[in-house]
């Protein structure tokens, strides 16, 4: 995959001029993922899905490492920006490869808490006629995998789904003899509620650990499965998206 950083001025301005359509952007966090997985855990998944597709037509942006994680905050190592900062900078990080011609971009996306504000920056770009960005998150297109790997479907926070992704693209990360501390003072569910008001504002209000799900549940080998369908659902967008002309892509008129 041919990844924007490692190219050169020349070589970059070659492959705009040569059929690069779309632009992939990465993005995650660095937060807490309990004691068992590490801080980078949503910028790593995001970032090894987008970089494992192969297409002629599409180019891979640096990763945007740091995200909207202020709800992990009382977790020792979390990093986060505000919402607003997130969405200026993302925003801008496409407007500035729009200017050099990809104006179709995929926000490759690897925590859940970054979404508002993608979908806010994508929306923006689009109503100013910069550029067309889709925002995705890797684990949005499963096709029923979740369910069939996990009983379940949906992603929690630290849970045998992440587990399972760390396991397989950086095993050596995880640490196994932590997984059961991990999943002992795990929440069952994402937030608190009292009588059907939201109480729970941070992951610390509901989890002791900072793990949602049961963490011990996930293998190398059904992140690998996980992995090869997030990476074929990301090809699949990202070709839908480069066929695309951008006027069709751009507002529709006042009706």
């Amino acid at each position: 995959m041919r990844l924007l950083h490692e190219e050169t001025t020349t070589s970059a301005g070659e492959a705009f001029d040569d059929g690069v359509e779309v632009a992939i952007v990465p993005t995650g966090s660095v937060e807490q993922h309990g004691p068992a997985l590490p801080l980078g855990t949503d910028f790593l998944a995001a970032e090894a899905v987008a970089r494992g597709i192969d297409r002629d037509d599409a180019v891979v942006l640096p990763t945007v490492p740091v995200g909207v994680s202020a709800h992990h905050r009382q977790f020792d190592g979390t990093l986060w920006a505000e919402p607003e900062t997130f969405e200026d900078y993302v925003g801008e990080i496409a407007a500035s490869v729009a200017s050099h011609g990809v104006r179709k971009l995929v926000f490759c996306n690897g925590h859940g808490g970054n979404s508002d504000a993608l979908r806010r920056a994508a929306r923006r770009l689009r109503g100013d006629r910069i550029a067309y960005a889709a925002p995705w998150n890797w684990w949005s297109s499963l096709g029923g995998l979740d369910e069939e790997l996990f009983g379940a479907s949906g992603i929690g926070h630290a849970d045998a789904m992440e587990t399972s992704m760390v396991a397989h693209l950086a095993g050596d990360l995880v640490r196994e003899a932590l997984l059961e501390e991990a999943e002992a003072g795990a929440a069952d569910s994402w937030g608190k509620s009292v009588h059907g008001a939201a109480v729970g504002f941070d992951t610390a209000d509901f989890s002791e650990s900072g793990a949602v799900g049961t963490p011990t549940g996930g293998t190398a080998e059904k992140g690998r499965k996980l992995f090869e369908q997030a990476t074929g659902e990301l090809d699949a967008l990202v070709g839908w998206l480069a066929e695309q002309p951008f006027d069709a892509l751009t507002p529709e008129p006042h009706r």
